[in-house]
């Protein structure tokens, strides 16, 4: 019998205004949406919908925003009769597969999603890092590269495509690093915007801490599987996703392998839950066979099946 996943995008996929629609057109949004704000000692809900962008940009506030947005739609879904088999999220969207997978409350989910950005917020200000995407090479081929950088720590980070994998570390290093692998022919190797070394090594500080922070809260294993981003295996215990994250902080995002773990597993169907359609792009290009829907806006849920 195939089976269905559910997946959540990460940082990048936010807008202002996101979720506005639903909270305003949807009973169930609204309640769902107002029972995590309560829960928050931060104006969650004026940021999202109103701004501004500068203001839901920085990765406190980014995070989440995004996994709130994606709880809320899976709600909605779940309320329609759907449910998942598996869940997936891509970085900070794993954390809305905790939720998803009722591993956590919604509260609880968005209140740690929370603490996560604040800690990574916070330590990627200590460093001089950031992140590139490297287009047109093969993931160890990339990996091979980097070891001939000398300018510092690079690392490849995020495993999105069979033709896109992004890199992080220090910022000297990377510019070494998009030099090198042009030469190396790579098609483009270019500087992304954001605020840290992301899932590299020099984020271990908010591991750390986010370890600590995770036994604040109740998880609890459910019949929905749980296919984590840094082994893009099942986590079957309490500690393996208290591990999880713990090690997803600094760790790599593995999702050409959840995908095709997602594939193995029967999966012949997956929703991509929140803002935009980046993991549908992703997925195409890594297995055209699956069959996937996104889910964003109220209009998205008419004959849905």
């Amino acid at each position: 019998m195939s089976k269905i996943a559910f997946v959540f995008p990460g940082q990048g996929a936010q807008y202002v205004g996101m979720g506005k629609e639903l909270y305003e057109n949807n009973d169930i949004a609204k309640k769902e949406f107002d029972n995590i704000f309560s829960k928050l000692d931060f104006d969650l809900k004026s940021i999202m919908f109103n701004g501004p962008e500068e203001e839901l940009k920085l990765t406190k506030n980014t995070q989440p925003a995004i996994v709130s947005m994606c709880l809320v739609l899976t709600k909605l879904l779940n309320d329609k009769g759907i449910h998942a088999d598996y869940v997936a999220g891509h970085s900070v969207g794993e954390y809305a597969a905790f939720g998803a997978s009722g591993s956590l409350s919604y509260d609880e989910c968005v209140k740690i999603t929370a603490a996560r950005g604040y800690f990574m917020n916070e330590i990627s200000q200590k460093v001089d890092g950031g992140m590139a995407a490297v287009l047109g090479m093969d993931a160890s081929k990339i990996i091979e590269v980097l070891e001939n950088v000398k300018n510092g720590i690079v690392e490849a980070v995020n495993f999105n495509e069979p033709n896109q994998t992004v890199i992080a570390g220090e910022n000297k290093a990377i510019e070494e690093a998009c030099v090198l692998l042009k030469e190396a022919g790579a098609k483009r190797a270019m500087k992304l915007v954001v605020s840290g070394p992301f899932h590299s090594s020099l984020m271990k500080e908010a591991g750390e801490k986010l370890k600590k922070e995770a036994e604040n809260y109740n998880f609890k294993i459910t019949d929905i599987k749980i296919i984590s981003n840094t082994k893009a295996e099942i986590l079957n215990t309490v500690e393996d996703i208290k591990n999880e994250i713990y090690t997803q902080s600094f760790g790599p995002v593995k999702w050409v392998d959840t995908i095709k773990k997602l594939k193995e597993l029967g999966v012949t169907k997956i929703y991509e839950i929140g803002p935009g359609k980046i993991l549908s792009g992703l997925i195409k290009k890594i297995d055209k066979e699956i069959q996937i829907k996104n889910l964003e806006k109220l209009d998205d849920f008419l004959n849905i099946e």
